[in-house]
């Protein structure tokens, strides 16, 4: 049985992931990722989940993380707001309507900071942007 493959749209930070590359600084030997609260080797809990918990522990709210790619080799994104469109299903956009949020809501932005100060990351992406990436669902 295959996977059929859907479309996420966010606003946020492309963070990558392993095993190809990390999108942020705080890498160390081998291009691991370096941050105390999660063990790349170990991966368990996996990333997202610690993630999760880093962020309910800093009280950060209006922030999701969002895999990417396979499951087998996730990429991560860090988003403030994110739509989703599965196989089969088009999801019809305004495109307005998004562009207008993203330059009203303060919120964003601020989300956005406060979740990389609680994980400790700086992203290789100069500005928080819209991101269209393709992922399964599990």
């Amino acid at each position: 049985m295959g996977q059929s493959t859907d479309a996420l749209l966010v606003y946020g930070y492309n963070l990558g992931g392993p095993p190809e590359e990390w999108y942020v600084q705080e890498t160390g030997s081998y291009g691991l990722l370096d941050v105390p609260w999660w063990d790349q080797e170990q991966d368990d809990p996996t990333f997202t989940e610690a993630a999760a918990t880093r962020l309910r522990e800093a009280d950060v709210h209006g922030v999701t993380l969002h895999v990417h790619c396979t499951r087998d080799y996730p990429e991560y994104l860090l988003a403030a707001h994110a739509v989703k469109a599965h196989r089969g299903y088009p999801q019809t956009l305004d495109l307005d309507d998004l562009l207008r949020s993203q330059l009203t809501s303060d919120g964003w932005q601020s989300q956005l900071s406060a979740a990389l100060t609680a994980l400790g990351l700086t992203p290789t992406q100069d500005a928080p942007g819209w991101l269209l990436a393709v992922y399964a669902e599990l």
